[in-house]
């Protein structure tokens, strides 16, 4: 196996594994909880906070993480790394201290504008801390990647959900139904916090901060703040659409359905934990192009096989996983769950900008999906429900992955053969013939038809997954 192979795969794996444990651990949570609210308004409005702290995270972040990434390898001198990481951190802290103040300062509002209802101050203040928490978290945590302490980052991952379930089911025991999740996520990110810290303080002092890589930070960052910002929008924003059109109630069922789908996120989520790393340390070889043209075309392929091979069982799953309102949950499965694989391209296309510092391009792209998606929520709720809600979502990050990698392929950063066209043309009959038309619901037939699919992908790859170990060896 090459050396690019194989520091693909690890920073893959681990890294990537790392965060796709502690996100699997609240999935295999997930049919206790429901059982323990016993409510969908409940676990509605837990959603909305979640969707509250992840909008929150991103605005106090300003795209410093990506922009401490890209710069970190700038330069191999140990004094400029640590300059870099803390002037990011010093950043974060002012940012993060406006929003908390800003949040805390106008805690009646915010209740009325989430809620309708200015019954839960106590959950506003919590949000605040926790988006606080978790901004300075991102940052504190990045050395252990850059570093590549790659035992040290799976064993934090694994331990922080450990933490937060272990706080907030005597909670939910004992009825704090709103209480506990917010509550447990915000302790279990103080720890986290701690421990990080502890870990990386010699990478964050105060004499290194420096005002001109503030500045360089920034001029990488800022510009990716709209896009962090999309990225919600498509993620999150259609849990306030619901709840303002159709009822907090069914945010709860629409939240659970996007939970289970959110196995797909293990595969994103193990993908984007290790692409930075990968993406940037390879950026200066001849074949980078072809390199990433190749990782496209095969994470296309795990997307597509993944969720063709899943969609007969979706009904199933949730019968054997809930009880009650929540089996509804599964109508949104399908295009819940291919969503975050159809980012997982946007994003190994976008990198291709990144590379050549020129961000806007990704945020211009994700700005036209989001469009989409806002048009085809208002549209398509309203008449179909949450089922309208979860196409929109779908629909509006195909438009995003579409328009950016046709424009990577004019200016030559992306090179994707002809043959992609087959399996994207596959998937896309399939979710028409079975899950839009539904004109066979038969379990065997739709079992059969998606092995039958999968393996003219597998047809197609079967010489590329041959030579995969023969990549043109890399040196160092």
């Amino acid at each position: 196996m090459s050396k690019r192979t194989k520091l693909f795969i690890e920073n893959f794996l681990v890294y990537g594994l790392g965060q796709a444990i502690s996100k699997i651990i609240p999935f295999l949570m997930l049919p206790i909880i429901t059982r323990l609210i016993p409510d969908t308004y409940y676990y509605g409005i837990n959603d909305v906070l979640n969707v509250v702290v992840s909008f929150g995270s991103a605005l106090v972040i300003m795209g410093l993480y990506d922009a401490l990434f890209r710069m970190f390898f700038d330069k191999d001198e140990l004094e400029y790394k640590k300059e870099v990481c803390s002037s990011a951190l010093f950043s974060i802290l002012i940012s993060g201290g406006i929003v908390f103040l800003i949040l805390s300062i106008f805690i009646n509002f915010f209740e009325q504008l989430f809620f309708d209802t200015q019954q839960y101050p106590i959950l506003i203040f919590i949000v605040a801390v926790d988006i606080y928490i978790k901004a300075l978290k991102t940052i504190i945590a990045a050395p252990t990647r850059m570093e590549n302490k790659r035992r040290t980052y799976l064993i934090i991952n694994v331990i922080s959900p450990i933490i937060g379930y272990s706080l907030s089911i005597p909670l939910l025991l004992k009825g704090y139904y709103l209480l506990a999740l917010p509550l447990s996520s915000m302790l279990s990110s103080i720890i986290t916090l701690i421990i990080f810290y502890s870990i990386n303080r010699t990478w964050f002092q105060f004499k290194f901060i420096n005002r001109e890589i503030i500045y360089a930070l920034l001029k990488i960052g800022l510009p990716l703040v709209p896009t962090f910002i999309f990225y919600w929008i498509f993620s999150s924003f259609d849990r306030i659409m619901i709840s303002k059109l159709i009822g907090i109630e069914q945010v709860g069922i629409y939240s659970i359905g996007a939970k289970v789908a959110s196995i797909s996120q293990l595969v994103y989520t193990a993908f984007s934990g290790g692409w930075s790393y990968f993406t940037f340390s390879t950026m200066k070889d001849e074949d980078h192009v072809e390199l990433i043209s190749k990782v496209y075309e095969y994470l296309g392929i795990i997307a597509f096989s993944s969720t063709i091979l899943l969609m007969p069982f979706s009904k199933i799953i949730f019968e054997l996983l809930f009880t009650g309102e929540y089996i509804k949950g599964y109508i949104v499965f399908p295009y819940l769950f291919l969503s975050p694989l159809i980012l997982m391209l946007f994003q190994t296309a976008g990198s291709q900008f990144l590379v050549i510092k020129k961000s806007w391009p990704i945020s211009a792209s994700l700005l036209l999906g989001v469009m989409v998606n806002i048009i085809l929520n208002y549209i398509l709720i309203p008449r179909f429900g949450i089922v309208g809600a979860s196409v929109a979502t779908l629909l509006g990050y195909i438009c995003s992955a579409s328009i950016l990698t046709l424009v990577l392929i004019k200016m030559k950063l992306l090179k994707i053969k002809s043959r992609f066209l087959v399996p994207i043309s596959g998937i896309s009959i399939y979710f028409v013939f079975f899950n839009i038309l539904r004109l066979n619901s038969d379990f065997i037939f739709r079992f059969i038809s998606s092995l039958l699919v999968i393996a003219v992908y597998i047809l197609l790859y079967l010489q590329d997954f041959k030579n995969i170990s023969r990549i043109k060896e890399y040196r160092y």
